[in-house]
């Protein structure tokens, strides 16, 4: 069944128009009057909604059950990321939700290639937000990750954090699944350094703040592929469900 993100609040016996993007993949599927299809709104749970009038630009549902199903993870994992050359923090983020992250961070680092100014920070949020509804949609969560404001890293160490962060390093000596095979399930935030890694002196000022430092086993990942392998990882020991 074809699941969309509703941005607008749902409720059953509702006759919702749904949006123009959301019309248009309806007749895009070739989908027809009684054929039913999956909205959720980002905050818990679904809806089954039913089409009950066509046009040629317009769709409209009327919705009928709600599930609460979640697909969510036990423990919260957050994934802090460098800003990457060109379209690979799209891919990356794709993926981190699919995985089942519960924040987005970006990070602008000091070996980051990229630089946004502010105008082009906000335009990439816009689009990055858009990849995670799609994402979402496609992978079958009902809880929309979130995405937090570009943040250099400096300010972003320094500031207090409920979760534990996990600094993501070729230089450390113990691996993220040599510690996390002795630890419980827990909320952390993995920490992922640009193409050329975080500088030494932004893992110290990490480390002085609280995060600790584990390698990824003895080869040397690319930033694309570090955070997915660590989410993986801890996944594959802890379990997702």
């Amino acid at each position: 069944m074809a699941r969309f993100y509703f941005p607008q609040a749902l409720e059953l016996d509702a006759v919702l128009e749904l949006p123009a993007d959301l019309a248009h993949h309806v007749h895009v599927l070739r989908m027809q009057c009684g054929d039913n299809l999956t909205l959720f709104h980002g905050d818990g749970g679904e809806y089954t909604a039913q089409i009950c009038a066509l046009d040629k630009k317009t769709a409209s549902v009327v919705v009928k059950t709600f599930s609460p199903r979640e697909v969510e993870l036990p423990y919260a994992l957050s994934l802090a990321q460098a800003l990457p050359e060109g379209s690979k923090m799209d891919w990356i983020i794709e993926k981190a939700v699919e995985l089942g992250v519960a924040l987005v961070q970006p990070l602008a680092a000091a070996r980051s290639v990229v630089k946004l100014d502010a105008e082009r920070a906000e335009k990439r949020q816009r689009h990055w937000q858009g990849i995670i509804i799609a994402a979402s949609e496609q992978c079958g969560r009902n809880r929309l990750a979130r995405l937090a404001p570009l943040a250099r890293f400096e300010e972003w160490t320094a500031r207090q954090d409920l979760h534990r962060r996990i600094l993501l390093s070729p230089r450390a000596t113990t691996s993220i699944s040599d510690w996390a095979r002795h630890h419980p399930p827990q909320a952390l935030t993995l920490m992922v350094g640009p193409e050329g890694g975080f500088s030494e002196a932004e893992e110290n000022q990490a480390i002085a703040h609280g995060a600790l430092s584990f390698s990824l086993g003895p080869r040397v990942l690319r930033t694309e592929t570090a955070g997915i392998y660590a989410l993986s990882a801890l996944q594959a020991l802890w379990g997702n469900q």
